[in-house]
């Protein structure tokens, strides 16, 4: 499922990861909106309770499950672009979904100056992470 041509319609789930905290958004295939959700408490990067990420999951039921790879500005990958990857796998593991990684490069920053004033950042950021996949898969320009 590498490009829109070969995505069904459905939901993308989005994560934006962290240490202590983890942002999860919404989209729309067809639509391409995205929304964020929630933010959940994470203890080194590790969600406190994985149950609610699979009940999301469960009631969500999405096509794909995109996380944010946070890599160096110059494209080189960081501690934290490790443990994203592992939290990726983690995720994959637990909820049985294909999970992607997607370049999240700025999306913090981005999504410090979009117009909602009192938006949580971390749900901001995984909206930023969703549109920017929907972008290289074809989905929305």
């Amino acid at each position: 499922m590498d490009n829109f041509s070969e995505l069904s319609e459905g939901y993308v789930l989005g994560f934006d990861f962290g240490l202590k905290h983890i942002g999860i958004a919404v989209a729309q295939t067809v639509t391409g909106h995205t929304r964020g959700l929630r933010t959940v408490p994470a203890s080194n990067g590790n969600p406190r309770d994985w149950r609610q990420l699979k009940t999301l999951v469960a009631d969500y039921r999405p096509i794909v499950i995109i996380v944010g790879l946070p890599l160096h500005m110059d494209g080189t990958e960081s501690d934290m672009a490790q443990r994203a990857r592992k939290f990726a796998a983690d995720l994959a593991h637990r909820t049985r979904c294909d999970v992607k990684l997607s370049d999240e490069r700025l999306s913090s920053w981005s999504s410090e100056r979009t117009d909602a004033v009192h938006s949580d950042l971390h749900q901001e950021s995984a909206c930023r992470i969703i549109e920017t996949w929907l972008r290289s898969s074809g989905l929305t320009r």
